[in-house]
């Protein structure tokens, strides 16, 4: 199999507590499918993160209790806009700029998928339920393993390439946990998968040789049992050993 491949994963933070910390499943996604879980703590100095990301062979920006700051796009902050951890916001910009500037592959996995379309000059909706008409439910509850709603996928995509995604017979069907959504979708990036409210559920990045690819749902929770969620941490591990 060779060396495993070294995955940087930025952490949160308990305001409560003062806390760094990272929900297990992230780690033990990456570790399952080959590569090493490296915690990248939110420390927004741009001397610290290069440092960091220095070694590593790619980027998975996990999914947070939190919401991207509203300014980072321009706006002005929704009603219904949740907790804003400006360490969280900063530490995830500044590893975004250098894991494009390394050209590191990577995953953005729900808020990380959001925080990647912002980073890229696009723009969120900051509150699906009051801003989507005639949206479904987004923030499922527990069970969070649960497939809850069904998506649809574009042809020619990284996410219809998986074999589980072409070999699935009926709908695809994916977790949800989240209140916002990507909106404006930002430079280089393009909407591969919608649910059928129109809400985005995934982005992956437009230019060759490039693999960036965010998902709204939670594929962490779910890949011990779901062939989808397995193949899309596979997929990513391997690309990871490649560079």
């Amino acid at each position: 199999m060779g060396k495993r491949p070294r995955i940087g994963i930025t952490m949160r933070l308990e305001m409560e507590t003062r806390r760094f910390y990272l929900g297990r499943d992230y780690s033990e996604a990456i570790e399952a499918c080959g590569g090493v879980p490296v915690q990248i703590a939110l420390i927004p100095k741009a001397e610290y993160i290069a440092e960091a990301v220095a070694g590593l062979d790619g980027i998975l920006l996990p999914g947070s209790n939190t919401d991207v700051d509203p300014h980072y796009y321009g706006e002005e902050p929704h009603h219904r806009l949740g907790t804003v951890v400006t360490e969280k916001d900063q530490t995830d910009q500044l590893v975004l700029a250098e894991a494009e500037r390394l050209g590191l592959p990577l995953l953005g996995i729900c808020y990380g998928m959001q925080a990647l379309n912002v980073y890229r000059g696009g723009s969120l909706i900051q509150d699906i339920e009051s801003q989507v008409k005639g949206s479904h439910k987004h923030e499922q509850g527990a069970p969070h393993t649960r497939n809850s709603h069904s998506l649809r996928v574009a042809k020619g995509s990284v996410l219809a390439s998986l074999a589980s995604v072409k070999g699935a017979k009926g709908d695809l069907r994916v977790n949800s946990s989240h209140h916002q959504a990507v909106n404006k979708v930002g430079k280089n990036l393009k909407a591969v998968a919608w649910a059928k409210d129109g809400v985005i559920e995934c982005v992956e990045d437009m230019r060759k040789g490039r693999f960036i690819i965010g998902v709204q749902w939670h594929p962490e929770m779910t890949s011990p049992t779901d062939a989808v969620s397995r193949e899309i941490f596979e997929l990513f591990v391997e690309k990871c050993r490649k560079t």
